[in-house]
C-alpha cells in the first residue's frame, strides 16, 4: 500500500548531484557530487548545525558508493572506473579502469561481499553518463554486472545484456545480488550460490518508477529502492520500437533539454520480492530522487538534479 513521502527539511551541501548517499554507523552522510569530491554530512536534522566535510576528491565523477569495515569506501566513478578511498587521508587508489582491455566507463553501483570480492554495475556501454537520457531512449542492453576478485588485477564480466543496469545490493545470505535495471523498470536476481549460480531471473518487476540506487543498512533489514522517476508510457511504447526508430529517439533525447518530474518516491523489497513500503510524492520540489539511505531517524533522499539531500519521514511500520 502506497504511503505519503514526507518531507522534512531540505539540506544544501556546497556541490550539485549527490548521486548516491549511505550512512555510517554513527549516522553521518558520505555522498559524491559533480566536482569529483566525497563528502561527509553530520548533524543534518539540526540545520543550523549541519557540517560537509571534504573526504576526498575524485578526479572524476563518483556516483554509486559502498563504505568498508576498514575506513574506507569504494566509489563507482563515471569517468576513472571502480576506486577506492581512504577516509582517514583522502587517498584515492584505482582498483579497475578496464575489462578485456576496454576502458570501464558509467560505473554506476557497487557492494563488497564477505568473501573479499567486489561486484559493481556498469549502466551502459555506449553512452556516458551525461548522455544517460539517451540509453533509456535507445534501450541498448549494453548493462554489465562486474566481479572484481580478491587480488585481481582485472573484473569478470557476470552478467551483460542489462537495460541500464544501475543499483545493486547482496541478500542477507549473500547466496544472491539483487540488481536495479532503470531501463526496463524492474529488479533483477543474479544467483552467487547454490544449484542456479551464475544464473538470473526477474526479481520484482513492472516497479511504479524507474529505479537507480540500493541500499541495505543490514543484514536483516529490507533494500530500499531509489525511483528516479515516475513511468513514461511514450517511453515504454518506443521501448518497443524497431533499433533504427530508438536510435533517431536518442540522437534527439539527448539534444533535447532534461527536466525531471514533481513525481518522486522510493520502495522497500523484502528477500522474496515482496514490496514491504512504497512511499511517494505528487509535485515535489525535490527532484529525481536517484539514492535513499536511513540515517538519523529519517529517510535520506540524494538526487543527480538537486544541490542538497531532502529528510524526510520513515514509513509507518506495518
Amino acid at each position: 500500500m502506497e504511503q505519503t513521502l514526507v518531507p522534512h527539511r531540505y539540506v544544501a551541501i556546497g556541490g550539485r548531484g549527490p548521486e548516491d548517499v549511505v550512512a555510517d554507523a554513527r549516522g553521518r552522510v558520505l555522498t559524491g557530487v559533480e566536482d569529483g569530491r566525497i563528502l561527509r554530512l553530520d548533524g543534518l536534522t539540526e540545520p543550523d548545525d549541519a557540517r560537509v566535510e571534504v573526504l576526498a576528491e575524485t578526479g572524476g565523477r563518483p556516483l554509486g558508493l559502498e563504505l568498508l569495515p576498514d575506513n574506507a569506501l569504494l566509489v563507482c566513478d563515471a569517468e576513472r572506473g571502480l576506486l577506492r578511498v581512504d577516509l582517514t587521508d583522502g587517498t584515492v587508489r584505482i582498483l579497475a579502469d578496464s575489462v578485456a582491455g576496454e576502458p570501464l566507463r558509467f560505473c554506476s553501483n557497487t557492494v563488497a561481499l564477505s568473501d573479499g570480492s567486489v561486484c559493481f554495475t556498469v549502466s551502459s556501454r555506449r553512452y556516458p553518463l551525461e548522455q544517460w537520457i539517451g540509453d533509456l531512449a535507445e534501450h541498448t542492453a549494453t548493462g554489465r554486472l562486474l566481479r572484481l576478485a580478491p587480488g585481481a588485477d582485472t573484473p569478470e564480466v557476470l552478467l551483460e545484456d542489462l537495460q541500464f543496469a544501475n543499483g545493486l545490493a547482496p541478500s542477507a545470505d549473500e547466496s544472491f545480488l539483487v540488481i536495479a535495471e532503470t531501463g526496463a523498470c524492474r529488479l533483477t536476481r543474479y544467483w552467487l550460490t547454490g544449484p542456479r549460480s551464475g544464473r538470473s531471473e526477474p526479481f520484482v518487476e513492472n516497479l511504479p518508477g524507474m529505479p537507480d540506487n540500493l541500499w541495505r543498512a543490514a543484514p536483516d533489514g529490507p533494500v530500499w529502492v531509489a525511483l528516479a522517476g515516475p513511468r513514461v508510457p511514450p517511453l515504454d511504447l518506443l521501448h518497443r520500437a524497431t533499433p533504427a526508430v530508438r536510435r533517431a529517439a536518442a540522437r534527439v533525447a539527448v539534444r533535447a533539454p532534461f527536466r525531471p518530474t514533481g513525481t518522486i518516491g522510493v520502495l522497500a523489497v523484502d528477500d522474496t520480492g515482496a514490496i514491504v513500503h512504497h512511499l511517494a510524492r505528487r509535485h515535489s520540489r525535490f527532484r529525481m530522487v536517484t539514492s535513499v539511505c536511513e540515517a538519523a531517524g529519517h529517510l535520506v533522499l540524494g538526487s543527480l538534479w538537486e544541490h542538497g539531500v531532502a529528510l524526510c519521514e520513515p514509513p509507518a511500520a506495518k
